[in-house]
């Protein structure tokens, strides 16, 4: 069993502006509404996927939101503004970034082969800590949803190049279903239908990839919070189906985009932290106790750098130090419920956030992306927000759906 499985996939209709509809996953910019707010002034009264998803710095507006939500799904399905692009099959995608060009392949994956615990030895696993907190939220969101857009990106590792890329060598002969330029320097999109003799060629080509996968076939890259919202929805329902039902539920998939570790373009970057009304050099002074309460205090160097509006402190460590930063912080913010974190892709980013003199950033370096199957095979998840792929406005983008009623 591989997990995989063809779909229905949805585009918008020929005549809606995908550079007005697509916009970047709901858990980027989170701490930048002003992001968000120039999303809706560029997209107006024009469809759009804003419409239909719930950015995160808007969390607090959920209950409100939410519903809309929900009518918006029905709306743009009555109104025909979702249209079948690829009746069953995949979809070919290809993303010009600032890294250079990124392949993927849009497959459905079996839910039922994904656990999310931090023990997990399913074939479909998270590379990261899941917050379980944040997962009600978009399961409540998805629990009412007539359709799913897609943003989470899963990792392959496949340095033999052999399940996306023949497609991309033979793209040419595909059906080209999109090609624009994406809104906020987001990147040019294309893409293309995989059906018929080609979807047999993926299922041969992951099989393969399969057998040598030592029971680790997909890791999830980006989007796990919302992977573990869908899987806590189809364990909700599926205790109410019938077995012939449970076998074919559309919610019991998930609609994920296929990345091959491989891809040059494919960067990984350090997530960082910044606390706010905090005291910086009181925290400063309660990590190097921690550290060398665990005896790691190993000295200054590159691998984690503190600053405040003024300082800047430097660390080194033989192993990735985010595993025992993170330790500290979750530890620290419990006994101190006054101070607040966020996490924050790009250090310039970063660095305007750490302007007021109670804010502390923490920049850890980036993971080796050649170690990541092999590390989770041998040790399990990682600290939960240890990396990205890419910058922020590189993230997926809201376009294609699936129904999952």
């Amino acid at each position: 069993m591989n997990a995989l499985k063809t779909a229905e996939i949805l585009l918008p209709r020929e005549d809606v502006d995908l550079s007005k509809w697509a916009v970047v996953a709901c858990d980027q910019f989170t701490a930048q509404p002003e992001y968000w707010s120039e999303v809706e002034s560029l997209v107006g009264d024009a469809p759009s996927a804003v419409r239909v998803t719930l950015p995160e710095a808007w969390l607090d507006e959920r209950e409100a939101r939410i519903p809309a939500i929900h009518a918006a799904m029905r709306n743009y399905l009555e109104q025909g503004i979702w249209q079948t692009a690829v009746e069953d099959g995949f979809m070919l995608v290809e993303r010009d970034t600032a890294a250079g060009t990124r392949p993927g392949l849009l497959v459905c994956l079996d839910l039922e082969c994904y656990d999310f615990s931090p023990d997990s030895q399913s074939l479909i696993r998270p590379t990261e800590g899941t917050v379980i907190s944040r997962v009600p939220p978009r399961a409540k969101i998805r629990a009412g949803a007539a359709v799913e857009l897609p943003h989470v990106m899963m990792l392959i590792d496949d340095p033999g190049c052999t399940v996306i890329e023949p497609l991309l060598a033979r793209k040419g002969s595909l059906r080209p279903l999109y090609d624009f330029e994406s809104m906020q320097r987001g990147g040019h999109l294309r893409g293309w239908a995989v059906e018929g003799d080609e979807t047999r060629g993926v299922f041969a080509a992951i099989d393969a990839l399969n057998a040598r996968a030592d029971g680790l076939l997909y890791a999830v890259g980006d989007g796990n919070h919302s992977l573990a919202a869908a899987r806590q929805c189809w364990l909700n329902l599926r205790e109410s189906l019938t077995p012939e039902q449970r076998e074919r539920h559309p919610a019991r998939w998930a609609l994920v985009e296929l990345v091959n570790l491989a891809c040059p373009a494919l960067q990984f970057e350090p997530i960082h932290r910044v606390l706010f009304h905090v005291d910086p050099t009181a925290l400063i002074e309660a990590y190097r106790a921690a550290l060398r309460a665990d005896g790691a205090d190993e000295g200054e160097g590159e691998d984690l750098i503190a600053f405040d509006a003024s300082r800047e402190w430097r660390f080194k460590s033989t192993q990735h130090p985010l595993r025992r930063l993170q330790a500290f912080l979750d530890g620290y913010l419990a006994e101190h419920p006054e101070a607040e974190i966020d996490y924050i892709h790009g250090e310039a980013a970063l660095r305007a956030l750490v302007s007021r003199p109670d804010a502390m950033g923490f920049m850890p370096r980036a993971f080796d992306k050649a170690e990541l199957f092999g590390y989770i095979r041998r040790w399990g998840v990682l600290p939960r927000k240890t990396f990205s792929m890419g910058e922020a406005n590189e993230k997926r983008y809201y376009l294609e759906a699936r129904r999952i009623l």
